[in-house]
């Protein structure tokens, strides 16, 4: 498959990004429908929406009126090139960088997500707010519990300070300083408790029980 960048701007209203990013991310449905499929595209959508959510404390703003991610990989996961900066938004370019003191809660969330993840080379060689170490954890778990580009959300609580869903039954993940977790919400991964598998400032992920 073919990588391509369609980079259209989000909807804002008096400079505050709209809840609704439904034209935007069709646009990008639409650009991916003009390859007949065969290129996937970066998910600006999602980035958007994320950063501002991570930013103001408005978990609320990733989950769509129909329950799904609020993105493109909400729509399209299996074209959807997920990201939390490139040469363009951050770097030493910074057009539209993801907030520095929130990026381990970014990954958190775009490395248990489907889509297709992928990591910025400057934030990987980055130890502030033991990003490089949240990093590693999250792409080891991501294989352990094969979760991938076609990998099914289930969003179990979006409010303004807490975000938290299941991918697959398998993982288990929250973001935001709000409490949650898999046990006192009374959901089982693949049939058993959870333990906690990953963690880090403002995230958490957990992992079935061993038998």
């Amino acid at each position: 498959m073919a990588l391509g960048k369609f980079w259209d701007g989000c909807e804002y209203t008096d400079g505050v990004i709209n809840y609704n990013q439904d034209a935007h991310r069709q646009r990008i449905v639409n650009w991916c429908d003009q390859t007949a499929g065969l290129s996937g595209a970066f998910d600006f959508t999602t980035k958007g929406i994320l950063q501002e959510a991570v930013a103001k404390r408005e978990f609320w703003r990733l989950i769509d009126a129909q329950g799904r991610p609020a993105g493109f990989l909400g729509m399209w996961p299996s074209r959807a090139f997920t990201f939390i900066d490139n040469h363009d938004t951050g770097s030493t370019l910074n057009h539209w960088p993801f907030p520095s003191q929130h990026l381990p809660v970014g990954y958190a969330y775009i490395l248990t997500h489907p889509g297709t993840p992928t990591v910025f080379y400057d934030h990987f060689y980055q130890e502030q707010n033991g990003l490089r170490k949240a990093i590693m954890e999250l792409v080891a778990l991501r294989r352990k519990h094969l979760i991938n580009a076609r990998s099914k959300v289930k969003v179990c609580k979006a409010a303004a300070d807490v975000y938290a869903a299941t991918i697959d039954d398998t993982i288990a993940m929250k973001i935001g300083p709000g409490d949650w977790s898999p046990k006192a919400a009374g959901i089982l991964l693949g049939g058993r408790t959870s333990k906690l598998a990953a963690s880090g400032p403002g995230f958490a992920v957990w992992e079935p029980e061993e038998q």
